[in-house]
């Protein structure tokens, strides 16, 4: 019996070392990916809130907010007499994004349907530059709604034109 001992004894360490769990390998933290890079025009990563006016058409002024990630523009149209109407729930407004795909968004305006009900409509609106004498915008030139006030289908050829704000109020005696 004696020889049966020892393998044995042996055989019951080798077991209780295969029996102890492994050592777990250590674990790796995944960092998260950093998010894509904003892409905005040279200078448009600055502050563009103030008071700017339409280049062709003194008379539309615009106030802008800037939070550094939204520029938001309220449209007014100023009056003979010097004074701006207030800007109200119906009025234009300009709401643009700085993201990775350029400072981009939308405008938002009413139009009217075929028998003259209101609609919301929005046209798809760009910054394409920034300097310090103002901003240069790019939008749909027009966009078409039904009666129901839907967008009407999308035209494969979609106009855009380029829209000049300039900083400050118009010069005196242009209004």
């Amino acid at each position: 019996m004696h020889r049966v001992l020892p393998p044995l004894a042996l055989g019951l360490s080798v077991l209780c070392l295969t029996a102890c769990p492994a050592k777990a390998p250590p674990r790796t933290e995944e960092k998260p990916l950093p998010p894509p890079p904003i892409r905005v025009p040279p200078g448009c990563e600055s502050s563009q809130a103030g008071e700017y006016h339409h280049a062709q058409n003194p008379v539309f002024r615009y106030h802008g907010e800037d939070d550094g990630g939204t520029l938001s523009l309220s449209v007014t149209r100023a009056h003979a007499d010097g004074g701006t109407e207030a800007p109200d729930a119906g009025a234009a407004s300009i709401v643009l994004q700085r993201t990775p795909g350029g400072f981009v968004g939308e405008t938002r305006a009413t139009g009217f349907a075929g028998s003259g009900a209101p609609c919301p409509v929005v046209f798809p609106t760009e910054v394409v530059s920034c300097t310090d004498a103002g901003l240069t915008l790019r939008s749909a030139a027009s966009t078409s709604i039904d009666e129901g006030c839907r967008p009407a289908p999308a035209s494969t050829t979609t106009v855009r034109l380029q829209q000049v704000l300039l900083r400050g109020p118009p010069d005196a005696g242009t209004r």
